[in-house]
């Protein structure tokens, strides 16, 4: 909101009707130190493994791995990076206590075809020198990966990006579900959703899950893609996903898919399972 080439209106006067320090306008954000990256990396790892963890079982993780850390680094990194452990937190936790709260709307559904239900979800990607969050779309019923995102904040926009983008190439679904974090709970998300007619759904807190599907994505991004390869700047990343993402879409058969991939789940494509492999049906239920 400050022009510093606004003539007649100093910075300093500037700073002074916003309310803010002439200082906090010239401050530069410092990044996260080498030693603080490494562990983010280890964290990150650890809680792909065992997403219980919370700040107290990570340090003893970490103490057996030779590094002494103390809880409150470790729960300052953890909620940088976005991290929570899965276990049910009291109903009066809320991610922001200035948005709504939608119910959850697939506990006991039958989906057995796409864009009955998407799902989204965030997480964390660590680089050799630093860190993004990926946002994706995913159609439950095919596990196709429909849009995603990369970003160096949390913050919404990413996230809606990803969104419309999935509505512009592939329609809308009944149902969008995502879990209670603020960038999805927030006007920005839902009120395209709520503009495009689309039942909002909303996991339990702690409940991950409710969003098994995209979790299972997680583990094969990170174990296939970003931890073998390590990427040095957000464009190698972001063109390491792209190749991934193709593959898994296109070109990575499901056994729950009866030996489809998703692209061929997605367009209803039938093909013959693995030789040996019973094929399993394409409807999930899920459980109560």
């Amino acid at each position: 909101m400050i022009e510093p080439e606004q003539p007649g209106l100093p910075i300093a006067r500037q700073c002074e009707l916003l309310a803010i320090s002439r200082s906090t306008f010239y401050y530069t954000p410092v990044g996260e130190s080498p030693a603080n990256l490494a562990l983010m990396r280890l964290i990150d790892e650890a809680f792909t493994e065992c997403p219980f963890y919370g700040a107290r079982q990570m340090v003893r993780h970490l103490g057996r791995q030779g590094h002494a850390v103390g809880r409150n680094r470790v729960s300052r990194l953890m909620a940088k990076m976005g991290l929570s452990a899965i276990y049910q937190k009291p109903k009066t936790t809320v991610p922001h206590p200035g948005h709504k709260i939608y119910p959850y709307l697939l506990r006991g559904l039958v989906i057995d075809r796409p864009d009955q239900a998407w799902c989204a979800d965030i997480t964390y990607l660590p680089m050799r020198r630093g860190f993004l969050y990926l946002v994706a779309i995913m159609d439950w019923h095919s596990r196709k990966v429909l849009a995603w995102r990369l970003s160096n904040t949390m913050h919404a926009d990413f996230c809606v990006e990803a969104l419309e983008e999935a509505l512009a190439r592939y329609g809308r679904p009944e149902i969008f579900n995502t879990d209670q974090g603020s960038q999805f709970t927030g006007t920005a998300f839902t009120g395209v959703l709520k503009e495009a007619g689309i039942k909002i759904s909303m996991d339990g807190r702690g409940r991950w899950m409710d969003n098994v599907f995209i979790e299972r994505l997680w583990r094969s991004i990170k174990y296939e893609c970003v931890y073998l390869h390590a990427f040095e700047t957000g464009s190698e990343l972001r063109a390491g996903l792209s190749r991934w993402v193709g593959l898994y879409n296109e070109r990575r058969p499901h056994s729950a898919l009866g030996g489809r991939t998703p692209d061929e789940a997605y367009r209803g494509n039938e093909i013959a399972p693995y030789p040996g492999h019973a094929p399993d049906t394409a409807s999930i239920q899920l459980a109560a």
